[in-house]
């Protein structure tokens, strides 16, 4: 591993991947995308797996990268949630692109402005508890995230990720029923 890698900054892209992963499951099933989302939810959790300690896959990791590019240029345009996808594809793309440091000119919070992107252009209304927009209700995501890995380690973190796919799931069952 190269010694410039973040870990706590890899560590809040995944799972913002995760978190917001859960939406995009919803619309690559409704769009007939979904083969494009497994390989990606694959490499994303071989990351998680390498942060926790395991070796990373390479082959999960170059098919992820691969298939961000390919979701995000295969999602049609005229469907709701295109930039939605779209911006969680650069976000995976950019999180992938972190575990090797040297290849890439940007870091975490550069990958995290995509998952703050991606919310702010979910094309319907929302409420999550007291949250009235997606964008409002990342913000706090991203804080509450940060603040729980500093304070209980990244097995909190991925479980904390979770809890939050499945309310961004349940946003995006909302949009398309």
């Amino acid at each position: 591993m190269d010694e410039t890698f973040d870990v706590v900054g890899e560590a809040l892209c995944c799972a913002a991947a995760i978190r917001l992963g859960g939406a995009v499951q919803v619309l690559t099933e409704r769009s007939g995308l979904l083969d494009h989302y497994i390989p990606i939810r694959a490499g994303v959790q071989s990351i998680t797996a390498f942060l926790d300690g395991q070796a990373l896959d390479d082959a999960l990791l170059g098919s992820a990268f691969a298939e961000s590019w390919s979701l995000g240029v295969s999602y049609p345009i005229g469907l709701g949630g295109r930039a939605f996808v779209n911006r969680w594809s650069s976000l995976v793309f950019g999180t992938v692109g972190l575990t090797r440091s040297k290849q890439q000119d940007f870091g975490p919070a550069e990958a995290l402005d995509f998952a703050s992107e991606a919310a702010a252009a979910w094309p319907s209304a929302v409420r999550i508890g007291s949250f009235d927009s997606l964008a409002r209700f990342e913000s706090a995501c991203q804080q509450e995230a940060e603040n729980r890995l500093r304070k209980d380690g990244l097995p909190a973190l991925w479980k904390l990720a979770e809890v939050r796919s499945k309310q961004y799931r349940q946003v995006a069952e909302q949009f398309v029923s």
